[in-house]
């Protein structure tokens, strides 16, 4: 097993919300919102969906990426950063951040950022882990088409029940003949 990085956003018991600028990422953060104001999950930013996060007027407690599509804003609000680096050890991310004046965690492991947001949620206790704009079927995992998606689907795999995406609940939301 891995040596875990030093995160304290996250928190055993809490529900962890992991938002990607995937498609409908909007759509599923609008209808999350009562869920987001009442149970306070720890809002975690992979890239870009730090800014989704922003955008709907909360901060992030924590953004995980290489930190080339987040906003400079966005890396400010956050609590913290853990910015992944490469295989080979290196991540311009931390370069970034420095200049910013900005501290931040490194961790280099394979996968994507996505993966490692949904992985370190699930070691850190954080139930359940509700999906936002994620990868979540067997044919997006392979029309994305690049390296990284076979850990996305052995992520999947481990977090099992814990893992719920947020594009099924907007679905049951919307869908009338449920309601």
């Amino acid at each position: 097993r891995p040596r875990l990085p030093e995160v304290s956003a996250l928190r055993a018991g809490r529900p962890a919300l992991v938002v990607a600028r995937g498609n409908g990422y909007r759509k599923d953060l609008r209808a999350l919102e009562r869920f987001i104001i009442s149970a306070r999950p720890i809002l975690i930013g992979v890239d870009g969906g730090a800014d989704a996060l922003v955008d709907m007027g909360w901060s992030p407690d924590l953004i995980i990426g290489d930190m080339d599509s987040v906003s400079d804003r966005a890396l400010r609000m956050a609590r913290e950063r853990l910015v992944h680096a490469y295989r080979d050890g290196r991540a311009p991310g931390v370069d970034r951040l420095r200049e910013l004046g900005l501290a931040a965690s490194v961790w280099a492991f394979p996968g994507t950022s996505e993966d490692i947001a949904m992985l370190l949620a699930y070691e850190f206790g954080a139930r359940p882990i509700i999906a936002v704009g994620s990868h979540y079927s067997p044919v997006e995992f392979m029309e994305k088409g690049r390296s990284g998606m076979g850990s996305t689907l052995l992520v999947r795999m481990k977090l099992g029940t814990s893992l719920i995406d947020a594009r099924c609940l907007s679905i049951l939301q919307s869908d009338t003949r449920l309601q």
